[in-house]
This record gives C-alpha cells, sequence and structure tokens, in this order.
C-alpha cells in the first residue's frame, strides 16, 4: 500500500508549514519553483512511490505556509529541517527545482549531515532577476499578492476553452524554441501544472532573494544539475555557474522544446533517466 499523506499542516520552532508525502521508502525532498505548491505533481513524473517517499512542501509565501519571517532561503531552509525534525526524517536527497534552487543550496550547505545528494533542475543557483528586467517587472505588475488570484483564476479560464492557443503562449515564456509542435500529452500536462498553481506572497519573494557566494561553495555532497539550453526562464548560466562552484557536481545540458520545464512529453524521458540512475547510484 503507497503512504499518501495530501495537505497536511504542522507547526515547526520556525513558523507553521503545509507538506504532502505520496510513497514509502527513501525520502526524496522537493523544493518546488515559483507559482508551485506542495499539490504540484508534474515534477514527481519518473520516481517510483513504491521505492521513494516523496515529500513536498510549500516553500513560505505559497500554499497555506506563511511567509512571515522567512523571506530568505536560509530561513526557508531552516523551517524545512524543522520539519523533517517533526515528521522523524534524518537524512533525504534534495530536489531543487527553478526559483526553489536557492534555498536547496542554503539547506545543502548549512546541513549537509541531513543532505545525502543533491539535485538542481532549471534551478536559480544565484541572483535570479534584478529590477530592471523585463521579466522581474512582468512579474511585479502581474503576481503581486493583490493581483496573481484574478490573474491565475483568468488564466484558468483561457485555458478551459483555448487549450491550444494557451500552451503555445507558455512555451513562448519558457523556451527559445520557435513554434514548436506541440502534443495533446504535453498540454494535457502543462494544463493539470496549471491548474494547481498560485503566486500568492511566494513569488514576489522569489524575485528578491539572493544568496552569499559562500554558500554554494560549501556544498561536497554528490550533486546532479540538469538544464535546458533552451530555457528562457531561468538561464543556462545558472547552472554553469553551480556546476563551476560545487566541487562534487555534474552537469546534464539538454535541447527540449519546453526549455524550463524538463518534465514535459517525451522529451523529460532522458533527464527522468539521469535522474534515477543518480538516485540509486552509490557515489557516497
Amino acid at each position: 500500500m503507497i503512504f499518501y499523506e495530501m495537505n497536511t499542516i504542522i507547526k515547526t520552532d520556525f513558523g507553521k508549514i503545509e507538506y504532502s508525502i505520496i510513497g514509502k521508502g527513501k525520502p526524496i525532498l522537493f523544493l518546488h519553483g515559483g507559482h508551485s505548491n506542495c499539490h504540484e505533481t508534474l515534477f514527481l513524473k519518473g520516481y517510483s512511490t513504491d521505492s521513494f517517499k516523496l515529500i513536498i512542501p510549500s516553500r513560505p509565501g505559497y500554499g497555506e505556509t506563511p511567509l512571515g519571517e522567512n523571506k530568505q532561503p536560509i530561513a526557508a531552509a531552516k523551517l524545512i529541517i524543522s520539519m523533517l525534525n517533526k515528521l522523524d526524517i534524518e537524512k533525504v536527497i534534495i530536489v531543487g527545482i527553478s526559483a526553489g534552487g536557492l534555498t536547496a543550496i542554503e539547506l545543502t550547505s548549512n546541513f549537509p549531515e541531513r543532505v545525502e545528494k543533491l539535485i538542481l533542475i532549471s534551478a536559480v543557483t544565484k541572483k535570479w532577476l534584478h529590477p530592471k528586467d523585463k521579466m522581474y517587472q512582468q512579474g511585479i505588475r502581474l503576481f503581486s499578492p493583490k493581483r496573481e488570484k484574478f490573474i491565475w483564476q483568468l488564466y484558468r479560464i483561457c485555458f478551459r476553452f483555448f487549450p491550444n492557443r494557451m500552451a503555445k503562449v507558455l512555451i513562448g515564456e519558457l523556451s527559445t524554441k520557435q513554434n514548436p509542435k506541440i502534443t495533446k500529452q504535453e498540454i494535457d500536462e502543462i494544463r493539470q501544472m496549471t491548474f494547481n498553481q498560485r503566486s500568492k506572497e511566494g513569488f514576489i519573494t522569489d524575485l528578491e532573494q539572493n544568496i552569499d557566494a559562500s554558500v554554494i561553495a560549501k556544498i561536497k555532497c554528490p550533486t546532479l544539475i540538469l538544464h535546458s539550453k533552451n530555457d528562457k526562464s531561468v538561464s543556462i548560466e545558472m547552472a554553469t555557474y553551480a556546476n563551476k562552484n560545487i566541487r562534487n557536481s555534474n552537469l546534464k545540458v539538454y535541447a527540449n522544446k519546453w526549455g524550463h520545464l524538463l518534465w514535459v512529453g517525451l522529451e523529460s524521458e532522458q533527464p527522468i533517466s539521469e535522474v534515477n540512475k543518480f538516485i540509486n547510484s552509490d557515489l557516497n
């Protein structure tokens, strides 16, 4: 029987946190990206729930996890460690996805005894955006806490009635590939993902986050970095920076059509295979 605990909120020494747990076995902790929460399932694709306990907390400001004083990645890392203590989980494999990358790096660097391996997927690994950047300005304008609920409602309505057009709009924001053919399977995956998303206070917070350069250099555990050269949202420079600064790291670069979303469509098979190979390898 597969263990499944959804949308649970617990109190820790650093505040409340919402999380989901799916599966049983070796614990894997997922630190989701922007606009996401513990209900996200797309990035769980390819993990065996017979072999792994998949733990997905909502990062501060997302889902039902209050932002409070946990605005910086180190504070989020301490909150998540406190959650693991409450759950009596000693050691995890960490998967840092997109804007969740900075929290993954802080946690791995500052609590090395709690991390077996680190996986960074399309991850932010240093300061992401600056106020003069177009994407930063767009994020502030569309996804402020006062507007984001309406924007996501409008987005879902449009996706419900015009799924093909909306998928094309989204891929244009996430990938540098020009006019790629999009399959029905890909549209279904993207639609399911977006129907679970909200920005709340989390995304605006992500735009302002940063970590000291010395933090990433302290990471010693085996690290796998996955990134697309077609990623339009998070530059591949983030991946090469992490690979340069994490001593025991390996970088895999892809040319998938969805760019930032490595887990969409048939092209996801190769990165999923690489992740499973890394997780199951005896690198400790």
